[in-house]
């Protein structure tokens, strides 16, 4: 059983454990991340919050036979950039729930 003393140091201990969690987060959050379509031909760019800021579509992918071919081309570039976030996010976040049994954020 814990007494006082251990309570409280675990308490400071969680509580600083938090504040880097959040200082973490946080600038994920203010990354920006680029996904990209082959031969870049659709560009995406997401903050690390999961926001679409930008998207460039070259003319080339804008084929009126074909626009099944633009849809492709963002959903490429689209999970390409949500790809990395969730890479960075882990490999940042996921330091702290690793051993505890709880999947990385």
């Amino acid at each position: 059983m814990m007494n006082g003393m251990n309570m409280g140091k675990m308490m400071k201990q969680v509580k600083q454990l938090q504040k880097q969690m959040g200082a973490e987060q946080e600038q994920i959050n203010n990354t920006e991340f680029v996904g990209k379509a082959p031969e870049d031909m659709v560009v995406v760019t997401f903050s690390g919050d999961r926001k679409m800021k930008d998207m460039k579509i070259k003319p080339e992918a804008l084929d009126p036979e074909d626009p099944d071919m633009t849809s492709d081309l963002v959903i490429s570039a689209v999970n390409d950039a949500l790809a990395q976030i969730e890479k960075t996010t882990q490999d940042s976040m996921g330091k702290y729930t690793k051993g505890m049994g709880i999947p990385g954020m």
